[in-house]
Parts: C-alpha cells; sequence; structure tokens
C-alpha cells in the first residue's frame, strides 16, 4: 500500500519534525528520572530520619544497633536489597549530617544518591555542603565529585579564601590554593616559557583545574606602556564575577617585586580593557612556593591580587593530605590574624 504523495513531507519539515520531538523526548526522559531521583532520595532521607528519632526516643543505643539489623532483615526479604543494613546505616548518616529538610529538598532535585553517598563520609558539614553545592551548580558526575573530593577542593578553596580581599563580594570558593597541574607532564627543569605552553597545550584540563566560569582570553597579552612593551602570561575572563583574571606564571617562590608587576598589569587592564558592566580586573601570581610572610606583609588582598601555589607533582595521598592541612591551618591563623589587626 501506497502512501498518498500529498500527505508526504518535505525531507527537511521531516527531518525538524524529528529533531523536534526527539528533543522533547529526550527532556521529558530527564525530567522522569529527574523526579524519580528526587523522590528515592527524599524517601531514603525520610527513613533515615525516622529510624534515628526512633532509637534516640528510646535512648537506648545498643538497642539501635539490634534494631537497625532486624529492620533490615524485613526489608529485604519485602523490598529487596536497597535496604541492606548498610543502606539503612547510610540513610540514617545522611539524614543525622543533612538535618535541614529544606536544603535535603533542594540537594534531591539535582544530585542522585550515588552523589550523597559520596558525601556522608566527609566529616564537617561546611565541607558537605560546600561539594554539594559545586556537584549541583558544575554538574558534575559520580566520579567527578569523588576527585574533586579526593584532590581536596574543598581545603585549597578554603586556603584561597583566607587571601581574598573582604571588600570584593562573591569571590568565595571561586580560587584555589594550591593549583594541581599533575597533568602537565613537566620535568623538574621546566622554564616559564615551558610551563605557559604545557597549559596552552592542556588548556581544557587547565580550566578544569581553575573551576567553572573562567573562560580563556588572551597568552601573552601585550601592553605598551610608556612606549615599551610589557606582556601578562595568562588572561581569563570569569562570567559569574564578571572580571578578568590576570595571571602570572613564575618558576620560583614569590618575591616582593611580583606585586608591582602585577599591580601594574591590573591596573592597565581596569584602565582599558575593562567594559562599563564589569567589575575592576583580579589578579594571581602563580609560583611554586608562595613566601607567605611577604603576601601577609605586603597586604596584597587589599589590591585585588592573590599569590597561590602549584604543584606539577604529587606526593603520595598521606603526605599530600597532611600538607593541605597544615596550609589550611596556617592560612586560618593568618586570617585570624588580619582581623584582630
Amino acid at each position: 500500500m501506497f502512501m498518498d504523495k500529498a500527505y508526504l513531507l518535505p525531507e527537511n519539515v521531516e527531518n525538524q519534525l524529528l529533531d523536534t520531538i526527539s528533543s522533547l523526548i529526550e527532556k521529558g526522559k530527564k525530567e522522569v528520572a529527574c523526579n524519580a531521583n528526587s523522590v528515592l532520595t527524599m524517601l531514603y532521607w525520610n527513613i533515615g530520619e525516622h529510624i534515628n528519632r526512633f532509637i534516640i526516643e528510646k535512648k537506648r543505643a545498643e538497642y539501635g544497633q539490634q534494631i537497625v539489623v532486624t529492620l533490615s532483615r524485613v526489608l529485604v526479604l519485602k523490598y529487596g536489597n536497597s535496604f541492606e543494613e548498610k543502606n539503612l546505616r547510610r540513610m540514617m548518616q545522611f539524614a543525622e549530617k543533612f538535618s535541614d529538610s529544606e536544603i535535603v529538598v533542594s540537594l534531591s532535585r539535582q544530585l542522585s544518591w550515588s552523589h550523597i553517598i559520596a558525601l556522608i563520609p566527609l566529616q564537617s558539614t561546611e565541607s558537605m555542603l560546600f561539594y554539594a553545592t559545586k556537584a549541583a551548580a558544575e554538574m558534575l558526575s559520580v566520579r567527578e565529585l569523588r576527585k574533586a573530593i579526593k584532590g581536596k577542593a574543598f581545603e585549597r578553596a578554603t586556603i584561597a579564601n583566607t587571601q581574598l580581599p573582604q571588600t570584593v563580594t562573591n569571590t568565595q570558593n571561586i580560587f584555589k590554593d594550591p593549583y594541581l597541574l599533575d597533568f602537565l607532564g613537566l620535568n623538574d627543569d621546566f622554564l616559564e616559557r615551558d610551563l605557559e605552553q604545557a597549559i596552552i597545550n592542556e588548556l581544557e584540563h587547565f580550566l578544569l583545574e581553575l573551576g567553572a566560569g573562567f573562560t580563556f582570553v588572551d597568552r601573552q597579552k601585550r601592553m605598551i606602556i610608556d612606549g615599551e612593551d610589557h606582556n601578562l602570561d595568562l588572561l581569563f575572563y570569569h562570567r559569574k564575577l564578571k572580571r578578568l583574571i590576570a595571571i602570572e606564571l613564575k618558576v620560583d617562590k614569590f618575591r616582593a617585586k611580583y606585586k608591582g608587576q602585577m599591580e601594574l598589569y591590573l591596573k592597565w587592564l581596569d584602565k582599558y580593557e575593562k567594559e562599563p558592566d564589569e567589575n575592576s580586573p583580579i589578579g594571581i601570581i602563580l609560583c611554586t612556593e608562595t613566601s607567605k610572610e611577604q603576601v601577609e606583609l605586603l597586604e596584597m588582598h587589599k589590591d585585588g591580587m592573590m599569590v597561590a601555589e602549584y604543584w606539577t607533582k604529587l606526593p603520595p595521598k598521606a603526605l599530600f593530605e597532611q600538607k593541605i592541612n597544615q596550609a589550611l591551618a596556617e592560612a586560618k591563623v593568618r586570617l585570624e590574624r588580619r582581623q584582630l589587626g
């Protein structure tokens, strides 16, 4: 049986219709999955919250241990392996660590139960909310979330936060210290130009390490000042901050003279490159070592600048965690001293 030609649509119209309907189907499937995930996450939170409350009301910790085992056996028989003892205990931890139901409702719309499981082992509420917000805002997969946690993104952002000028708004958790550049594959004796070229070669990875919102603008940005050429190593733009981000690369420890160089670049960018609706640029000086006392004495945060280390090779896990935790503790002390001063 042949279809009447009058009912045949032109090929371009058919393709357009197919694309439209396909988009609708894909969108619908995502919404169904999102709604199902939200319902499931809220169910698990409610289960955990009810068990925790029941145990508290009984005021018997040993009874709580027993009831979870018994309850899981019954639930597994009735509803399947999702309610095994270890999963019930995860639900209890989830409800305990995320006690605000309004926060849970918001998270459930954006994160899967697998994301929540990755967050549960974290020790502080602040770090859990940091990673939950990051995962939701950047649409991180569970694997990417675990990588961020392993790479101490929260601690590195917190260290950077202590350097930021308090007069500049919305900069919290945007920057890091140190930046992990092990993906560049550099040898120990690299030069500044080698570092810059390696970053350009691995620009996608570098942007991922910088974080969400950064856009590459230029390399070796030329500035003519008093008839002389000056070149900024890397120039980026941050959409949320609405600011140009100037980055200078150094292959040694921070020196006081680097501040004057960056200050000059920022003044030039502010005068000649900044758009009317943009905020003043921020400068980041990346060094192998930050010379913390010099940075503190120079009060660089007041001039829209920060100094951050970069690591081209990562130490073993235990030493990595030790160095990050030590740097975090020292940064907090410096911030408290600055606030008292």
